[in-house]
């Protein structure tokens, strides 16, 4: 790279302001450019037209006074005063045609005054003149271009205004079909646009293609809810009876294999049993008041798992147990299946972090969230514990972000709402051994979990 490409690159580029990119600022600039060329071109023309004829006019005066003084001088007669032979002021270009034997005329000065010369040859090469006042005539092409240019001026601002007012207009509605769409892509597929039906205009058509477009994902997904929901608990009566029938074959590994391949599929189903509700958004919560440590340490031994808890400051928090210890329940157990040892659970006041020294989340899923039967390489799993975690947090009114941490290792990060009754108390690192979980019928298991496509 030589030294001009590499001052070329080091140079700073002039950015211009973010609001300079919107449609209604180029819009304005374009009207007003067009507005200016257009009145830029009529005024030149009004301004020539009315030139020449004003000038024309004065020139067809000094040229018949020139005849009359012609005639005088002919005639021997005594000429005015200011005209006749090399009157002085006479332009020189102008004596010079007439010394060619030309008649001409030209605008010029006379005692400090603007007048319009005209000039004929006379003997020994001399010229023979008049001059006719010229004030009228400049004062008349002065008050014509100010005319132009202030009615060219109040055009180009009324024309800016109304350009102005209809694109706005139009920016608006694509503003709101923007925001609709935004909306959509956020979960609220019952968001329309909604525009005017007489309107015939093609962000009309932008509008209701959205809008068309919105009801058949809403068709669609519901449909697709539905067979999940319908599928999942169809599977369940016959999922009872394989586990009753399995549970009376004779003991051994076949009895073993049974067995837990007819838990995989308890769990699957429970989960798409979960999911479905989640989607239709019927679920709701029961708040309690509870201390965010318990119920961290809770879920960790319910969990089995060699987790480490970490508590920085435990408020109480107004929240549902048994979604919460779901949502953490499925982190620890996504953390050991598919990341590395130590995972650790850190309760740092509303906010609960699980980590782990494995190869991190993939990129889909920090970019877009977590994806239901999504699997990537040859990692097992149905994509689902993430998805159920995600689901609950909304469900509690809590934030679920992931994220891949700079010293290695993932990292989800749980953030409730702020407790109405905030304490912290300082725990020991490794705490004590809280009280057994009790059995809850339609708790869902803690260790289910979403492959991260590691």
């Amino acid at each position: 790279m030589n030294e001009m490409q590499r001052g070329a690159r080091l140079r700073p580029h002039l950015r211009l302001p973010a609001w300079t990119s919107t449609l209604t600022w180029k819009a304005t600039v374009f009207i007003t450019l067009m507005c200016c060329g257009l009145a830029a071109l009529l005024g030149c023309l009004v301004h020539g037209a009315m030139t020449r004829q004003t000038v024309g006019t004065a020139r067809e005066k000094a040229i018949s006074k020139l005849e009359r003084t012609v005639q005088l001088y002919e005639t021997g007669a005594r000429l005015p005063r200011g005209e006749g032979i090399d009157p002085p002021g006479l332009p020189p270009r102008l004596h010079a045609l007439a010394a060619d034997g030309k008649r001409g005329t030209a605008v010029g000065t006379h005692r400090g005054r603007p007048v319009m010369w005209a000039a004929a040859p006379a003997e020994d090469g001399a010229a023979i003149a008049v001059s006719v006042d010229f004030r009228g005539a400049e004062r008349t092409i002065a008050n014509l271009d100010r005319a132009i240019l202030g009615s060219s001026g109040l055009a180009i601002g009324i024309t800016l205004l109304i350009g102005a007012a209809g694109v706005a207009r139009i920016t608006r509605r694509l503003h709101v079909t923007a925001q609709v769409a935004r909306r959509i892509s956020a979960g609220d597929l019952d968001a329309r646009v909604g525009d005017r039906a007489r309107t015939k205009d093609e962000v009309a058509a932008v509008s209701r293609a959205l809008d068309t477009m919105a009801s058949s994902l809403q068709r669609k997904l519901e449909a697709e809810q539905r067979f999940t929901a319908d599928v999942a608990h169809e599977l369940r009566t016959p999922l009872t009876g394989l586990n009753a029938a399995a549970e009376l074959l004779p003991p051994g590994r076949p009895a073993e294999l049974v067995r837990d391949r007819v838990q995989a599929m308890r769990s699957l189903t429970e989960d798409l049993l979960e999911i479905s509700r989640l989607d239709t958004r019927s679920e709701r919560v029961e708040l309690d008041s509870h201390d965010l440590a318990d119920l961290a340490a809770r879920t960790i031994l319910a969990s089995g798992t060699d987790t480490a808890l970490t508590v920085l400051a435990s408020p109480r928090v107004e929240t549902d147990r048994r979604r919460l210890e779901r949502i953490l329940g499925n982190l620890v157990a996504n953390a050991h299946s598919h990341g590395a040892a130590p995972v650790t659970v850190t309760v740092d006041g509303p906010t609960v972090t699980v980590t782990d020294a494995g190869p991190g989340y993939p990129e889909y899923l920090i970019m877009t969230g977590p994806q239901r039967f999504r699997t990537e390489g040859t990692s097992k799993g149905h994509g689902l514990g993430l998805t159920i975690a995600l689901g609950q947090a909304r469900v509690l009114g809590a934030t679920l972000a992931f994220r891949n941490r700079a010293e290695g290792g993932a990292e989800a990060r749980v953030t409730l709402p702020e407790p109405s009754v905030p304490e912290t108390s300082a725990v020991p690192e490794t705490p004590a051994a809280p009280e057994p979980l009790p059995g809850r019928d339609g708790d869902p298991a803690p260790g289910a979990c979403a492959r991260r496509g590691r």
